[in-house]
């Protein structure tokens, strides 16, 4: 059974075995399914499961279920990014994701950027979440860091800004 869909026609894009076979192999041959495949829970569950990023291709519905945005963060925390803004405002997704990788702290809400816990656990995962911590919560943990404790210097250099990429 043929399984890449970048070189399949609409009718094999729109086939539900074709395409199931396809992202059970690779769950980004979903950008190729059909759009009514696309918003099919099933498959895009099993396209998430095996890659994170396939939820970026899923229908906005599911971007909405949190069963399928919690699959795909547990494979890539970035998938954030593309869960709707009704999740990345969701406490427990947002958690999930920056235990995985604290900078996924970068696509929660602003709400829950300000949230103290949150934010923590975030920059205990990872210094350079703090970057993406609300302004007043990032001087609240600055003026901690600079009263003796201790948060990571890629923390305080990413926060003022002060980290260039290597050329």
């Amino acid at each position: 059974m043929k399984t890449d869909l970048s070189a399949a026609t609409a009718d094999q894009c729109d086939d539900r075995e074709i395409v199931k076979a396809a992202v059970r192999e690779s769950g980004l041959a979903i950008r190729h399914a059909s759009e009514r495949l696309r918003a099919d829970r099933e498959i895009v569950l099993q396209a998430v499961r095996q890659n994170g990023r396939a939820l970026e291709f899923a229908a906005d519905t599911l971007r909405a279920d949190k069963q399928i945005v919690q699959a795909a963060i547990g494979k890539w925390a970035i998938a954030l990014r593309f869960a709707s803004p009704a999740l990345r405002d969701d406490h427990d997704v947002v958690l999930k994701a920056v235990r995985k990788w604290g900078v996924a702290l970068k696509h929660a809400s602003a709400r829950l950027r300000s949230d103290r816990a949150l934010v923590l656990v975030a920059v205990k995962r990872n210094s350079a979440a703090l970057k993406y911590a609300s302004d007043d919560l990032r001087a609240e943990l600055e003026d901690t860091n600079a009263s003796g404790r201790q948060l990571g210097t890629g923390a305080m250099t990413l926060a003022r800004g002060e980290y260039e990429k290597p050329v």
